[in-house]
């Protein structure tokens, strides 16, 4: 991609690995300043108690062609939210994209637990995490956004509006909170479309994040080893792609067109015409839907 966000500036608030790390990448690869954000620092890991960090992501962007900053921010603390956006004023006196990415609640659902059975404690943080850190972060960061016409706000979930409305999502929890930033992205749209911003809801499809990749027992130059125990994984696509999809988003001058809107990678892919790392375009969502749910066995012929 050409750096047609040579002068932009980005905030990837939850940006330590996943999708918020691809985004961030492919945000500077279209050659924007990036602030990424996370609670892993190298100097100190989340309760996640993983490798990646935040200034790892800062350096990949950098490499990308863009401008990476790390800044450690926990954003369920709305002091730290704010001094983070008045660093980013004082620095660039503008925020051309936001993207709420914020999630740190893998280790906190039970699959197909229901919620009297669910370890309560957990289901209430993994909402805090999910849903009130968004909040949060658009309250302080959007003023910021709207100095300039033109802005773009993604809230990244798991699953399309029509995807969610009629299938359970894993558990009470986790379903009430992606379903939460789905919402969010229609009452953004609501609040600041008049005010010449956008803001969409944006989905990958069966992500190979590194969790996933380890979840599996390969790696990325292996993923398909996994194949063999779960064929459906061939619909699988790196967090490169819905990076893509937001890089794609940000320098389209038409984007209000989608406002308050739920996207998916796959979706976006066909709409403007990129592809994932290895020159396909996976469409997950239509997928599962019309092949896994549908008890067909895995064949990605038309899908990808």
């Amino acid at each position: 991609m050409t750096q047609l966000l040579r002068d932009k500036v980005a905030l990837v608030a939850g940006a330590t690995r996943g999708a918020g790390r691809g985004i961030a990448v492919e945000l500077g690869a279209a050659g924007a300043t990036v602030y990424v954000t996370g609670r892993t620092t190298r100097a100190r890991r989340s309760e996640y108690d993983r490798p990646e960090t935040i200034e790892d992501t800062a350096d990949l962007v950098t490499e990308a062609g863009g401008r990476g900053v790390a800044v450690p921010t926990d954003h369920l603390d709305p002091a730290q939210v704010k001094t983070l956006v008045d660093r980013i004023a004082a620095e660039q006196g503008r925020l051309d994209v936001l993207v709420n990415d914020i999630w740190g609640g893998e280790t906190l659902f039970d699959w197909e637990a229901p919620v009297w059975e669910h370890d309560l404690d957990k289901g209430l943080r993994l909402l805090r995490l999910a849903v009130e850190t968004h909040a949060i972060t658009s309250h302080h960061a959007l003023p910021l956004l709207l100095r300039h016409p033109g802005g773009l706000v993604v809230e990244v979930t798991d699953g399309t509006a029509d995807y969610n409305r009629d299938h359970y999502r894993v558990s009470f929890f986790y379903d009430l909170a992606k379903s939460s930033v789905l919402r969010m992205a229609f009452a953004l749209g609501h609040e600041l479309g008049p005010r010449g911003a956008t803001a969409v809801a944006l989905t990958p499809g069966w992500m190979r994040s590194e969790i996933m990749l380890d979840h599996f027992g390969v790696r990325e130059d292996n993923w398909r080893d996994a194949l063999e125990k779960v064929p459906h994984f061939a619909i699988s696509e790196t967090p490169r792609y819905v990076g893509r999809a937001v890089a794609a988003l940000a320098t389209d001058p038409g984007v209000a067109r989608f406002n308050g809107a739920s996207l998916s990678s796959g979706s976006l892919a066909q709409e403007y015409g990129f592809t994932d790392l290895d020159g396909s375009r996976p469409d997950a969502w239509r997928y599962l839907v019309e092949v896994q749910d549908a008890g067909r066995p895995a064949d990605v012929t038309g899908y990808r």
